[in-house]
């Protein structure tokens, strides 16, 4: 079977998850495998996207290999992958009769929405998909995880030699053309604060610009717009860790400035964008990637955010989970997510009154899964990374987030002990009864009774 690697790792092959792959043609030798070094050659396939074409279509299984990065697939990726749909419209491209999956490290943080984020694209494509491996960056370090990929991979041929496949998830697609009233307003009128808008002018339509000029006249503060699509961005994130101990990136082109002093400094952040391949589209995932200057920082915290989106998000609920994941893991309440589906107008204005609310009362909402349980793998992380990562582990320490430790907790630790030794002693527990349900509600009761 020809089996294409297309590396999505912009350390190309320096890359860790690179070597998974690399692990898996030396274990198979009965396969052939190219390598097309997609991420690090990416300007250049941007000019010249043949050699990708005349690669695809010799493959029978197409691997897509990459770390994950902010939520996805590097931006890297997302270009590659708008260029092989703009080639296969064009006629240029056809892999409708092959097969796909990937392989992914990571410290599993937010893996499954990167998976899904590929998963789409490939049925957009036409193409088969089998469920890939996500692995810990460690992992094939370990005959544990060696072993893991081993089966996995064995799985994956047997799947694409049986036509075991993944069920096609259906988008269906919506007009971007829609009537939005806008009503006039007077900029000098507004209150003296600083809400920030994200546009992305190469992705956007009549529409989306309608909305967001609603959005304007309807919230009682001052607005600014930036938009992404003009920003000379030098590049995609390298993933080289040299902003790592001072949160300073290698490109020079001005993005640290517009991230730190335009955008992170304002009262509200609101993302307007039209979706593209499931996702924001390339620039916005572009910004996203080159955030990493700025670590695992959530220095927004408290800052409420919104989005006004086209396109049928009633469809994209990978793409819900992402937003809705960024938004927890950075402490940022999501005060409304304006779409055309339905009724824009309305959905644009209580944005705007849930906002309004949102900054005048000081409103926070309380973390859920998605943001507690991506918080403790960056805390566990950057626990064991300090050395390196010392802006990072600086700014855990100042703000309290080692406190969740368990092994801190060394009260919660001894009680749970007292605990373990009555419950192990079936006398203790039969003459204790319902007495320890009893006291374990104690505390909340006092604080019942004690509520005004």
């Amino acid at each position: 079977m020809n089996i294409l690697v297309v590396n999505g790792s912009p350390s190309g092959k320096n890359s860790i998850t690179l070597h998974t792959a690399l692990y898996l043609e030396k274990k198979f030798p009965g396969q052939s495998f190219s390598y097309l070094n997609a991420a690090q050659t990416i300007h250049s396939l941007q000019k010249d996207f043949s050699p990708a074409v005349e690669a695809l279509n010799k493959a029978d299984l197409i691997l897509f290999v990459y770390p994950v990065y902010t939520f996805i697939a590097p931006s890297q990726i997302h270009s590659f992958i708008r260029m092989m749909k703009e080639n296969a419209e064009k006629g240029l491209l056809d892999v409708r009769t092959k097969a796909a999956s990937q392989i992914t490290t990571s410290k599993h943080f937010y893996d499954i929405t990167a998976h899904n984020y590929i998963r789409d694209n490939c049925f957009d494509l036409g193409l088969s998909f089998v469920p890939g491996l996500s692995a810990d960056m460690d992992d094939l370090l370990h005959a544990k995880g060696q072993k893991q990929a081993t089966d996995w991979f064995t799985h994956l041929i047997w799947c694409v030699e049986n036509s075991i496949f993944e069920h096609p998830v259906l988008h269906a697609d919506r007009s971007l053309v829609q009537q939005i009233d806008v009503p006039k307003f007077d900029a000098e009128q507004k209150k003296d604060k600083d809400i920030v808008i994200l546009v992305d002018s190469s992705n956007t339509n009549p529409t989306l610009e309608a909305m967001v000029r609603r959005f304007q006249a309807k919230i009682p503060y001052k607005t600014r717009i930036i938009d992404l699509g003009t920003f000379q961005f030098k590049g995609g994130c390298l993933g080289c860790f040299h902003c790592a101990p001072e949160g300073k990136c290698i490109y020079k082109d001005g993005y640290e400035d517009l991230l730190r002093n335009q955008i992170q400094k304002t009262d509200c952040i609101i993302e307007a964008f039209n979706i593209q391949d499931h996702s924001m589209g390339v620039r916005y995932k572009l910004y996203d990637d080159r955030q990493f200057c700025n670590g695992h920082r959530t220095v927004t915290m408290g800052m409420p955010t919104g989005y006004i989106i086209t396109g049928n998000l009633d469809a994209e609920e990978n793409l819900r989970m992402v937003l809705e994941g960024r938004s927890q893991v950075g402490g940022n309440y999501i005060t409304g997510i304006a779409t055309n589906q339905s009724d824009p107008e309305t959905e644009i204005d209580n944005l705007a009154r849930n906002l309004e609310y949102v900054l005048e009362n000081g409103f926070e909402q309380s973390s859920n899964f998605l943001g507690v349980g991506g918080t403790k793998i960056f805390r566990d992380l950057i626990y064991l990374m300090q050395g390196m990562m010392r802006e990072d582990h600086r700014f855990y320490k100042a703000h309290g987030l080692y406190d969740t430790f368990p092994q801190k907790q060394k009260g919660t630790i001894f009680k749970m002990k007292l605990v373990g030794m009555l419950m192990n002693n079936p006398k203790l527990m039969a003459k204790a009864g319902g007495r320890m349900t009893e006291g374990m509600v104690g505390p909340y009761r006092k604080v019942v009774d004690n509520a005004k």
